[in-house]
């Protein structure tokens, strides 16, 4: 028969002591340990706000010495701490196409965009590529087919189109057809003065409204053709300045 192990009881017991001392320290451990990340982990974001604050107050500075410097060129909003800028965008004269004469200002470009979006209210607008050398080739020859001496339309062109092949021969229909021309800067916002979901390369203004539903009113009639004056003014201007 085999003999059976003696048990010491002190010696189990000293185990089992050293056991539960090893157990407790490991816990004890594990807790410091996870409040030590804890701590980290709140003066990590504490910092990360603190930068973040730092770095709003910063550009909120620099935002608002461009407006001051230019004004109209970026707007700084702060609501209950929180910052909105609103930067006008402003199109690179590097991607506008070369032969975009005569090209309207910023002032003589809001006008222009003004009264696309009245001749749009008034249904004296026609969009687009196809439809505008339509009614280019329809017009008179000449300006003097207007009885009031101004001309039949005004053409208004994006200078950011690409390929440039799109309205490249549109200019020189013009000029047969005696209808001034002006560029804008934008596509973008010559489609949205044209109440279109899309940007436009090119539009006209006819100085006839179109058919309207119910009539147009006298003060509208009138109202239109004072803003389209203004604009053949500024547009014949801006031609007398035209670079060859």
């Amino acid at each position: 028969m085999a003999k059976e192990k003696s048990t010491d009881p002190d010696k189990e017991a000293k185990k089992l002591a050293k056991a539960e001392r090893k157990a407790k320290r490991s816990e004890t451990d594990g807790v410091h340990k996870s409040k030590s990340d804890k701590k980290e982990k709140k003066e990590k974001k504490k910092e990360k706000i603190a930068a973040a604050a730092s770095d709003a107050e910063v550009t909120t500075k620099l935002l608002n010495t461009l407006e001051e410097t230019k004004p109209g060129s970026v707007a700084v909003k702060e609501e209950n701490g929180d910052v909105k800028v609103k930067v006008k965008m402003v199109p690179l004269l590097g991607a506008l196409v070369p032969f975009a004469n005569p090209l309207a200002d910023e002032k003589a470009g809001k006008k222009v965009l003004k009264s696309v979006k009245k001749a749009t209210k008034n249904k004296s607008l026609k969009r687009g590529v196809k439809e505008v050398v339509k009614s280019l080739r329809k017009s008179g020859t000449t300006a003097a087919t207007v009885g009031s001496g101004d001309p039949p339309a005004v053409v208004v062109l994006a200078a950011d189109i690409s390929p440039m092949d799109v309205i490249s021969h549109i200019p020189v229909l013009c000029e047969d057809h005696g209808v001034p021309y002006i560029y804008v800067t934008s596509r973008a916002e010559l489609g949205a003065a044209a109440s279109t979901n899309r940007p436009t390369s090119v539009v006209m203004i006819t100085q006839e409204a179109g058919k309207k539903k119910g009539g147009a009113e006298k003060g509208d009639e009138e109202d239109f053709k004072e803003v389209y004056r203004d604009l053949v003014k500024s547009v014949l201007k801006a031609s007398k300045d035209v670079r060859i």
